[in-house]
């Protein structure tokens, strides 16, 4: 419940948010020596002023999110007691944003952890989790990654902690066309010491490298290797005389399939030349940013090739060791890192993304995958539709007359009432496209973000609970009403006159309508939120949402006469809400089904989900027929044929999903509802007929067993990256699958592999590793699901799902990857020819390829 608190305060608080990433709170550690064995870590937290964390003991659970520490399994220390928090800033007060007693830090918080060590050779990690809150909203939790690397015989104070950005923040794949990207950087993070200082475990790293590289023909390629360099530091040119420091330079392992062409190029605008004091000698140096770029030739594109970048680094008094920072690079998938995960085995955390020839990839002709754009566009439509439902609403509808009247009888003449009239709604639709800027600032800081924010558990659990609160305020229970405060003060602008009037005229509609138009926004918020398009999806939602609040404006003041056809307000305008409400209820066991789906608690299977489903339709038909009366309704004299009709198809729809429980012999499963593809759970989901792959195929859920089985078999593979909350999987495996083109290959030809990225769970221990990303940074691997998102993102360079990937058992790509691809044919057509290049590779003749 703690957790549904937090993720519904800020789903509602961030839409209204404009502007900036806060970022009120930053950590830093260190470590105090009591004895021979024991310390004391410190985990210091700072904080702006306005803003809180909360403490680790809060009282019931529907309050924030504790600020919780939690340590890596390891028999290397062990704990003494709890951790304990500092008295100083820390008050215990009655919180207006959760309305209950809360103990929280202002400013500063201190919390500390008395541990033994047996073993210094190895670091103490983990990561901490907090929230912060001000007056007004609350932002998403966090993570943050800590190492101590403790060392027996210290006195005193020492910082020895290392903190590292959460893992929400870390950088996505690179694009598949262009290969790694040219600028690579890793994640910084910004501690309280000066410039000069060490870092906090007291080890200076002033240079940060990386990698990338550009294809100049099929067996020719630049590597570039860029160097970042801190403030004050320098590093050396490949051409330094003797008697100075060491040259920087650019090492290959050996490999005969290799040939350096050249020496490599330095390329800099921030090039120092001249005497050096430190030295005596004349030296050139650089700092800021070099990149060396090296040319090879190559006899064997896809084989990987090793080395490592040797350099040296000073500051204008001292100079710090020659230091190795070792890359591979494998030409064919245009793919490079560097360095390595901090403290992992180089070859072991690049063979973790696995190796694919790309370069026997064959194209398919035309296969039409939908793309993003066409989501978008549908979203659109939906949005439109949401806001001429919510044009039917009380606290919309009678605005409309009284508005457009005000403009063409109060301006000084029917042409400048038209035009404001016109601006009116221009601004409507801006308020609603501004809402989805916060939404666009967390997709650039990781392209992937507001993927995997759609597949948290907490999240989907978070939505269930809105739209339940939704429902029954549409049902008139309550009114969802925000802040007073907000409203009054956008009315007050009103009076500023012009352009800037009307803005806030606008701003006030927005507003004052919230108790009707906030429960159909959150449903487009957890719509573009559940699918690959994300940011933009939301904001063609509100646009299309804003689009239809905002031309009756323009149209009534262009054409007054079509203001006497609009209906009298009455008691329909209630009757919308209440129908709103049933759907809203409905929706929100998708959200409760999704949690239940990642987590595998068995709750909401496919049969109590129709069930419910059934109930909530019997429920609006009995509605609309008069059976059933809510706190708001008008007597009903007659029945409407409209509503006549809507309770006739409520009650066909309850049968429809009746249908339901047939049984499918074919699927081996109950039958599947294409109507209800991605809402309800899979059909193979089943308490009676479960099944554990759609439509009675053979499946494997892990990427080596499956590999296995097809080099046993020498079948080619089909790598289905999947989630459980994945709307558009659901699609394909219940429209397109069963298909006689399509299922004949899936059946016969192709060992599928079904890999779930929102998988939630936890790898064994030793394989919960840090691993590096190509953009720069890592990636900490907690999850089954993290597993598999990292194998795609690094090895396929796609974030999003569906992707289907046709590999032979060897790992060359048998044609280009596709996506989500609703025409039977064509995804019958990019299964046939993956098949027929098998066979041109020499693989075993399979059934099904010509």
């Amino acid at each position: 419940m703690r957790k549904i608190a937090t993720l519904s305060a800020f789903l509602f608080l961030a839409s209204y948010t404009f502007g900036q990433i806060l970022n009120p709170v930053s950590w830093t550690f260190s470590s105090k020596q009591i004895n021979d064995s024991e310390f004391d870590l410190i985990f210091t937290a700072k904080i702006d002023d306005g803003w809180t964390i909360y403490s680790q003991f809060l009282s019931g659970d529907d309050g924030p999110l504790p600020t919780a520490f939690t340590f890596e399994k390891g028999g290397h220390f062990a704990k003494t007691g709890k951790t304990e928090e500092s008295p100083e800033n820390r008050k215990t007060i009655h919180d207006e944003v959760f309305d209950m007693e809360v103990t929280k830090f202002y400013h500063k918080a201190t919390f500390t952890q008395r541990v033994k060590v047996s073993d210094f050779s190895k670091p103490i990690t983990g990561y901490l989790e907090f929230m912060t809150c001000d007056n007004a909203r609350c932002l998403p939790p966090k993570e943050v990654d800590f190492s101590f690397a403790l060392k027996p015989g210290a006195t005193g104070n020492k910082d020895t902690g290392v903190a590292t950005k959460p893992s929400s923040e870390k950088a996505a794949a690179a694009n598949p066309e262009k290969g790694s990207p040219t600028l690579l950087e890793q994640p910084i993070v910004e501690h309280e010491a000066p410039a000069e200082t060490a870092s906090a475990n007291g080890i200076f790293e002033p240079v940060k490298w990386s990698v990338a590289i550009e294809k100049i023909n099929d067996l020719e390629f630049n590597l570039a290797f860029k160097a970042t360099v801190d403030k004050g530091w320098y590093i050396y040119s490949q051409f330094i005389e003797e008697g100075g420091p060491e040259a920087t330079a650019i090492e290959f392992a050996e490999n005969p399939n290799v040939e350096l062409v050249g020496k490599a190029e330095e390329q800099s605008t921030h090039k120092v030349q001249g005497f050096d004091k430190m030295f005596g000698m004349d030296i050139t140096k650089y700092k800021e940013e070099v990149v060396f770029t090296q040319k090879i030739k190559v006899t064997d594109a896809s084989q990987p090739i090793l080395g490592q970048a040797y350099f040296m680094t000073c500051d204008d008094s001292k100079c710090l060791p020659p230091k190795e920072v070792p890359f591979k690079v494998v030409p064919a998938s245009l793919s490079a890192i560097m360095p390595f995960a901090e403290g992992g085995d180089v070859t072991a955390a690049l063979e973790e993304s696995f190796l694919v020839d790309k370069t026997t990839a064959v194209e398919c002709g035309e296969i039409e995958e939908t793309k993003e754009g066409k989501g978008i566009w549908g979203i659109f439509i939906l949005g439109f539709l949401g806001g001429l439902l919510a044009l039917l609403t009380p606290c919309v509808f009678p605005m409309i007359p009284l508005t457009v009247s005000f403009f063409t009888k109060g301006s000084e003449n029917k042409k400048k009432g038209l035009v404001n009239a016109f601006m009116y709604g221009f601004y409507i639709l801006l308020v609603y496209l501004l809402l989805s800027i916060p939404f666009h600032l967390l997709d650039s800081v990781s392209p992937g973000i507001l993927n995997e924010i759609s597949t948290n558990v907490w999240l989907n659990i978070a939505f269930f609970v809105i739209f339940l609160v939704f429902a029954f305020s549409f049902f008139g229970y309550y009114e969802l009403t925000l802040p007073a405060s907000w409203a009054n003060k956008a009315a007050a602008a009103e009076g500023v006159g012009g352009a800037i009037g009307i803005f806030f005229m606008a701003l006030t509609l927005a507003l004052v309508s919230f108790s009707c138009t906030g429960p159909i926004l959150g449903s487009l918020l957890a719509g573009a939120l559940s699918s690959e398009g994300g940011a933009w999806q939301l904001t063609a939602g509100m646009g299309g949402f804003g689009l239809a609040l905002a031309l009756p404006f323009g149209l009534f003041a262009a054409f007054p006469s079509w203001l006497s056809s609009l209906p009298k307000s009455g008691g329909w305008m209630t009757t919308v809400k209440v129908v709103l409400g049933f759907l809203e209820l409905a929706l929100a066991l998708k959200f409760l089904s999704n949690a239940d789906l990642v987590k595998h608690w068995g709750l909401l299977k496919i049969e109590p989900f129709l069930i419910l489903w059934i109930l909530v339709f019997i429920g609006l038909g009995l509605y609309l027929f008069g059976k059933i009366k809510f706190p708001h309704d008008s007597p009903i004299k007659k029945l409407s044929t409209l509503r006549i009709a809507s309770g006739v198809a409520s009650f066909a729809f309850a049968a429809y999903l009746a249908t339901g429980f047939i049984y499918d012999e074919s699927a081996g499963s109950l039958r599947s509802l294409k109507l209800l593809s991605g809402l309800a759970p899979p059909s193979g989901y089943s308490w009676l007929h479960p099944k554990e792959c759609p439509n009675n195929l053979d499946c494997f859920k892990d990427f080596d067993q499956g590999l296995a089985y097809a080099q046993k078999m020498g079948k080619p593979i089909m790598i289905d990256f999947t989630g459980h909350a994945c709307v558009n999987c659901r699609k394909m495996e219940e429209h397109v699958w069963p298909e006689p083109a399509v299922y004949k290959y899936l059946k016969d030809d192709f060992v599928l592999i079904s890999l779930y990225v929102d998988e939630k769970i936890d790898l064994p221990d030793e394989e919960q590793k840090v691993l590096p990303v190509k953009t720069g940074g890592t990636f900490k691997l907690r999850t089954t699901g993290h597993k598999w998102q990292y194998m795609q993102t690094e090895t396929f360079e796609n974030n999003s799902q569906p992707y289907y990937v046709l590999l032979s058992p060897e790992g060359k790509m048998l044609n280009h990857p596709v996506g989500y691809t609703p025409d039977s044919d064509e995804y019958a057509h990019f299964l046939e020819c993956g098949l027929q290049r098998f066979n041109e590779l020499g693989g075993k003749k399979v059934l099904g390829a010509k």
